[in-house]
């Protein structure tokens, strides 16, 4: 049969553009399907490194001394695990800022000409477990809209950089007709993908199979998103849940990146607390501009690419030293939060670490990660050689065993990360 190319475009055109979503079936909006408490990762990105000299420990086990960077968490020692060594499979130095873009994913070759991502650790999650809260996910970032996620066909989902429209979108009503407008988008979103979709099965008896199994992707991947519309439209009949908090105001100033990292780190307590999402991912600043901290005058930028200038590491031990800071108080708030008489830091996989192992020499060996919470046993460091490394991804499948996701593989996993043990249930 000789196809209509442009017939054809128009169709897929809409399922290019959203991942496939297969776990949606059969679960209601605002219902629980979880039948075991419910389960978050909270994954971060420190975009220009932690200078590895101050954040890892000189020793290993659970007898370690506290590097300078976790002694500011001295207080959770118990409640987090520092890991060493670890590394990307397949990832070189030469393009080492833009493997940002494999941070969640594992995909190797970031930055390189031809390179396609695929879908990131928060987004596989979603996958599985989007539907039992109001938003899926939630992508935050410090500067700029380039994030974390990815779609399964490997595009950028933005990441949204205004605490305060987030804040909007998870907690403020709208107006009744703007309630009912949304609702009135949605139907006409339904009736735009039946169209499609009776456009796209009309073809399929002409098709060769390895077509045919395209189109049939396609098809899921239509049949999840119509599933998906269905159940924002029963969210958009639910009232918000209500907070006891004044509504952040954005940060205008770029190289405030603390005081920035303050406000999302709050929101994604707040987003925790209420169970609006159970996946957040944030990309932290690292602004060009020198950050209103006293005893710091150059960028943080700059400040990473320091050359061993003794004068430039200081400055960035302050720096970084502030940013630890942030995250000590956001395991303080999750810690707080009970929930069922657990802390939600218990139920709440964080994850901070960074593309780069090493600003100032552009590596991505030796990753600084740290994992707190979400039921592990802690109080450990495991030091891996980094010349030879399990793939970081490893770490990845621990952490989407531990949201109840039976999986095996992700990435370039090769298993789970030796270790990293549960502590209950």
């Amino acid at each position: 049969m000789n196809i209509r190319r442009r017939t054809f475009i128009r169709a897929s055109g809409v399922s290019l553009a959203l991942p496939w979503l297969h776990a949606f079936a059969d679960v209601k909006a605002g219902a629980s399907s979880d039948r075991q408490p419910p389960r978050r990762m909270i994954c971060i990105c420190a975009p220009l490194g932690l200078h590895p000299d101050n954040f890892f420990p000189m020793q290993s086990g659970k007898e370690y001394e506290l590097s300078p960077y976790l002694d500011i968490l001295q207080d959770y020692r118990d409640e987090f695990t520092v890991i060493s060594g670890l590394s990307h499979a397949g990832m070189g130095s030469s393009f080492a800022h833009q493997a940002s873009a494999s941070f969640l994913t594992g995909a190797p070759g970031a930055g390189r000409p031809g390179f396609r991502n695929t879908i990131s650790l928060d987004q596989f999650a979603a996958d599985h477990i989007g539907t039992q809260t109001r938003f899926p996910s939630l992508a935050l970032s410090g500067e700029g809209s380039g994030g974390l996620s990815w779609t399964r066909s490997g595009a950028l989902i933005a990441a949204d950089n205004s605490p305060s429209r987030v804040f909007a979108r998870l907690f403020l009503e709208g107006k009744t007709e703007d309630v009912q407008e949304q609702i009135r988008r949605l139907e006409d979103g339904r009736s735009i993908l039946d169209d499609v979709s009776n456009q796209a099965k009309s073809l399929r008896s002409d098709l060769v199979n390895e077509d045919r199994d395209k189109l049939d992707e396609y098809l899921s991947s239509v049949r999840a998103l119509e599933q998906r519309m269905v159940i924002d439209e029963s969210w958009s009949k639910k009232p918000k849940p209500k907070v006891n908090v004044e509504p952040p105001k954005d940060i205008p100033n770029a190289a405030d990146l603390i005081g920035r990292t303050r406000l999302l780190f709050d929101l994604s307590h707040l987003a925790i607390q209420t169970d609006s999402t159970r996946l957040i991912t944030i990309m932290l600043a690292g602004s060009s501009f020198a950050p209103p901290i006293e005893g710091v005058s150059l960028g943080h930028h700059d400040l990473s690419h320091h050359g061993k200038d003794p004068s430039k590491l200081e400055q960035l031990k302050i720096v970084e030293l502030e940013t630890m800071r942030t995250v000590r108080d956001l395991l303080s708030k999750l810690k707080q939060s009970q929930e069922d008489g657990h802390s939600l830091l218990d139920r709440t996989t964080v994850f901070l670490g960074s593309n780069l192992g090493d600003g100032s020499s552009h590596s991505t060996k030796n990753l600084p990660v740290l994992v707190a919470g979400g039921g592990f046993q802690h109080g450990q460091h495991l030091a891996f050689d980094a010349n030879n490394p399990p793939p970081l991804c490893n770490l990845f499948v621990n952490m989407l065993q531990r949201l109840g996701i039976e999986a095996d593989k992700f990435g370039t996993s090769t298993g789970t990360l030796k270790g990293l043990e549960l502590s209950r249930g």
